[in-house]
């Protein structure tokens, strides 16, 4: 079962993993995504910091791909995470600083932001449904920074 485009007939409403699958591949309607979470005046605020862009240029989207999904692997997808609501530290890593801002952080913000229900170890799609907009984050915010975009300040 591949991530390409699902044939659906138009009066065949689409499910969640349908959607899942249609996004983790889809730039742009990750983008239209990151658009309407990260126009919210909290996640709007988060920006990679200098030391996170530096990490982030050295090790490149691979590694930082690789990263992503063991925290997710880790802190996200079980059922009944340690912490939850308070497992993600605020900075450090690019890829904790992309959860915040993506409502990906927790398993409260997955359910209210992205649709994905608390409860339940996250499956294969949802674990990279998360890293993909996690990375995709990282990757428009890496192009922001370079364009000499300041910063909004969090705190």
């Amino acid at each position: 079962e591949g991530f390409g485009p699902q044939p659906m007939s138009s009066d065949v409403e689409e499910t969640g993993r349908q959607r899942l699958r249609r996004l983790v591949m889809d730039r742009e309607r990750l983008d239209d995504l990151l658009n309407g979470i990260t126009r919210t005046p909290f996640r709007s605020r988060f920006a990679l910091r200098p030391s996170e862009l530096t990490y982030t240029a050295s090790h490149g989207p691979d590694a930082i791909a690789r990263h992503a999904r063991k925290i997710v692997d880790e802190r996200l997808a079980p059922a009944c995470p340690d912490k939850d609501g308070r497992q993600t530290p605020w900075g450090g890593h690019p890829v904790f600083r992309a959860q915040h801002a993506t409502a990906t952080c927790c398993r409260k913000c997955l359910q209210t932001n992205h649709g994905i229900a608390r409860g339940h170890e996250l499956s294969e799609l949802e674990r990279q449904y998360v890293v993909a907009v996690v990375c995709r984050w990282i990757e428009r915010e890496s192009r922001t920074r370079k364009a000499g975009v300041p910063p909004p300040t969090l705190f």
